[in-house]
Formats: C-alpha cells, sequence, structure tokens
C-alpha cells in the first residue's frame, strides 16, 4: 500500500454481497483529503513517540465530522516491504482521528515483536491505515462452514477461545491466498495447535477501508 494509493478491501470483487451477519461492505467513509490528513497524524505520532515517548495530541473539536465519528482503526508500519509493526483495536472507543495517532504511535513503539522505531529509519517506513466496520458474529459450528463462506481478500477475521484471541487483517489475504492456510496461520498466531477446533471456538469478521 503506497502513499498515493487508496483503496477499499472489495475493490476487484464485485460478487463480494453482505450475508446476513455482514454489517455492509465498509462505504467510502474518507475523502482523499482526510485520508491525507490522518496519515499526516500518523507520521506526527510517530515523531512525538520519538522525542516524548507518548502520542501526538490531536484537536477532535475541529476536525471534520468524519474524523470525530467513533471508529476502529489499525495502523501497519512496513520497511522495505517488511513487516516493522501493526497494532489497532477491533472495537471502537474514540474519534478516529484519536485512534489512528495511537495505534501509529503502539504500532512504532509497543509492538512486543520487534524493537522500537529509531529517528534514522522513519524516512524509510512505510506507513497503512485500516478503518474497520463493527465485528460480527460469523455463527458458523464447524472449520468446513468457516472456510465455506470465508471471503479471501475481503473479510478480516477473529477467532478466539477462552484466552486465546488473535486476528488477521484482509490485507494477510495477499500473502495467504487460501481460506485453509489463512485459519492456520491465524490459529498458530493465537497460540493454538493445528486444525484447533472445540465447542467454545469463535470466529468474527469485519471489513475495512484501508490506504498508505
Amino acid at each position: 500500500m503506497s502513499s498515493t494509493e487508496s483503496r477499499s478491501s472489495t475493490e476487484g470483487r464485485p460478487d463480494a454481497t453482505p450475508e446476513r451477519d455482514d454489517p455492509g461492505l465498509p462505504h467510502r467513509l474518507l475523502t482523499p483529503t482526510q485520508r491525507s490528513l490522518l496519515l499526516d497524524v500518523a507520521r506526527l505520532s510517530i515523531a512525538e513517540g520519538l522525542t516524548y515517548d507518548r502520542p501526538v495530541s490531536v484537536e477532535c473539536d475541529s476536525s471534520d465530522p468524519p474524523l470525530r465519528e467513533t471508529r476502529a482503526t489499525f495502523t501497519t508500519i512496513k520497511k522495505h516491504g517488511t513487516l516493522r509493526g501493526c497494532i489497532g483495536s477491533l472495537e471502537a472507543s474514540r474519534p478516529l482521528i484519536e485512534d489512528v495517532a495511537d495505534s501509529a504511535f503502539r504500532a512504532a513503539f509497543r509492538d512486543a515483536r520487534f524493537s522500537r522505531v529509531t529517528e534514522s529509519e522513519v524516512p524509510e517506513l512505510e506507513i497503512h491505515l485500516s478503518v474497520l466496520t463493527p465485528i460480527v458474529d460469523m455463527g458458523v459450528h464447524s472449520e468446513a462452514e468457516l472456510l465455506e463462506r470465508l471471503r479471501p481478500g475481503v473479510d478480516g477475521l477473529v477467532i478466539r477461545d477462552g484466552a486465546r484471541r488473535a486476528t488477521f487483517l484482509p490485507a494477510v489475504w495477499e500473502g495467504l491466498p487460501e481460506p485453509r492456510d489463512f485459519l492456520d496461520e491465524l490459529r498458530a498466531k493465537a497460540g493454538m495447535a493445528p486444525g484447533h477446533w472445540s465447542q467454545a471456538f469463535e470466529c468474527l469478521r469485519y471489513q475495512v477501508e484501508e490506504w498508505s
């Protein structure tokens, strides 16, 4: 996802239609100017983190109405195409512009899989933002049903069983285009055994508007 591109996760899939458990495919929530502003907020939050170890403070009251809506976001940071950090929220709890500031800061400095981003790296970083629709329970009762209903390139997936939980954003389909591989890798991310399924196993999905 490059800085001059933006796309909905459903682009190029005219056959993808909402299902009974689907909150609706994401509409174009933001204008190009608003998307560009949020990328600036993400960059400023990383700069603030380098100096003060905190997210940048943003002024919500003067922001455009869509930027004040309560939304959940993820920020993914890449360096030369390789993942450098990815953190966000699955459930909306604050204004969109604030959530971007927070997720960008945490992706750069709080992702336990990586060392903190350094000042020398900043010019080489690619920032990818994702705005999530509400997550919905898919109501599936077997792995076969889940694999049948997953939509490659469209659905983000959350799986959870007890304390174990993990998610993949729709962008992960680019590297794992087969539903079974997608699910197996997500199980591994959650610390579940290969092929794990139980009566308590839950599957939830969402879609995103994403750009970089």
